[in-house]
């Protein structure tokens, strides 16, 4: 599409920085970023645009679909991420726009020749692989903690610079951590969890003071000790944050990450008394879980899976001890026959925690397998056949009954 000759256009954002770290396009970024100078939204709509933006001028290209977004300032007028005043005019600069953006890598832009403009030295922070905020502006908004964070766990090579971290630590210190929003703290937190190292994102939270605000669930569990013979690197939080790693190097879907992030909620509720001992840890940190996902209002799928898996995992990691009985128990109480799906997603969660810890990570993680086993054995039994040869206040027992006995073939023929 040809602009009129006083509207000018760059790209911006991920898709330079992404270039620059010469990732294949789309790899890390989604569609280009556009910025527009010199025009108005009724110039935008005009040419064809489809405006989007709810708090300030975004439009969507006609054909390709990606963003435009007019130059724009910014003036605080509230705490929280919400609380600005949005100027979008014709003599807003590219400079300007650049200088309102969070870190410097993500304040480059290229116009249509191709050149880079950089005013903040994004590049040479690229090949120093260092995170710096562009101003003193990336204090009024407090969901650039969490984006920086989320981007510490995508490129697990940066470091941040001791500038920004001070930062930081003042901003929540001021408490505009406190201000944000469920959603978007979800939202942030669910996408940092899909990254590369997702336990760089807590890590940095809790560096800058932004973990005890927003997960003090999770922030206590460091510190906490736990039995060096089942756990050699001992402290729970270092264990956490290994097993959400583990689960993200297997490639796992969001539910079995947020599972992986809470499994452990329950040590944080042990007498000190009792350590590094955390017998029930698992029933008691159930209602915890409950709270957490309730306050970040995880999705469903997250929010039961880490319940069952907070719940649930410490008998999954004894199923190569467990007889019949106890087998079939443990089937029936994480509903695996009625969500056999779910079912392997508490397996895949418990290989996790079972790898989360130094040494650990290669050895077999045989309960699973026995788990996976005895599922597939119980399925054999036709409920619905033997539901209609017994009367009605029978069928559970007989059910029951018919799928002790589907598990205790396979298990004597390996005894």
């Amino acid at each position: 599409m040809r602009f009129p000759d006083h509207i000018q256009v760059y790209v911006v954002g991920g898709a330079i920085r992404d270039r620059l770290l010469g990732l294949a396009a789309g790899s890390q970024s989604h569609d280009r970023d556009h910025v527009v100078v010199g025009a108005t939204p009724e110039e935008m709509t005009a040419l064809g645009f489809q405006p989007v933006g709810k708090d300030f001028p975004v439009f969507l290209h006609p054909r390709t679909h990606e963003e435009y977004a007019l130059a724009r300032t910014e003036r605080k007028t509230a705490r929280g991420y919400k609380g600005f005043q949005v100027y979008a005019t014709p003599e807003v600069t590219l400079e300007e726009d650049l200088r309102r953006r969070d870190l410097t890598i993500n304040a480059m832009a290229e116009n249509a020749a191709g050149e880079l403009i950089d005013p903040h030295g994004g590049s040479a922070d690229l090949e120093a692989r260092v995170f710096r905020h562009v101003s003193p502006a990336f204090a009024e908004d407090p969901v650039r903690i969490l984006r920086v964070a989320r981007f510490a766990a995508r490129f697990p090579d940066f470091s941040l610079a001791p500038e920004t971290l001070t930062l930081m630590r003042q901003m929540t210190a001021d408490g505009e951590v406190d201000a944000l929003v469920p959603e978007r703290v979800w939202q942030e937190i669910a996408r940092g969890l899909m990254e590369t190292q997702p336990s760089r994102m807590f890590l940095m939270l809790r560096d800058c003071g932004a973990l005890a605000r927003l997960l003090p669930e999770l922030d206590i569990l460091f510190g906490v000790p736990q039995n060096p013979k089942s756990h050699p690197e001992i402290d729970t939080g270092d264990h956490v944050m290994r097993v959400i790693d583990q689960a993200a190097l297997a490639a796992q879907p969001l539910p079995v990450r947020y599972a992986a992030l809470l499994h452990d909620l329950g040590k944080g509720l042990t007498p000190q008394e009792n350590w590094p001992n955390h017998g029930g840890h698992e029933a008691a940190g159930l209602e915890r879980v409950k709270q957490v996902s309730l306050r970040l209002r995880a999705p469903t799928e997250c929010a039961s899976l880490a319940q069952v898996v907070a719940r649930w995992h410490g008998q999954a990691h004894q199923a190569d001890k467990m007889g019949a009985a106890a087998l079939l128990d443990l089937l029936e109480q994480t509903d695996a026959f009625r969500r056999p799906d779910r079912f392997e997603q508490f397996l895949h969660a418990c290989a996790a925690d079972f790898h989360g810890r130094p040494g650990w990570e290669n050895r077999p993680f045989m309960q699973a397998d026995r788990l996976r086993q005895t599922l597939a054995a119980t399925r054999q039994v036709d409920a619905g056949a033997i539901a209609r040869q017994v009367q009605a206040g029978e069928i559970p027992q007989a059910i029951r009954a018919a799928r002790l006995n589907a598990i205790k073939h396979p298990l004597e023929a390996t005894e």
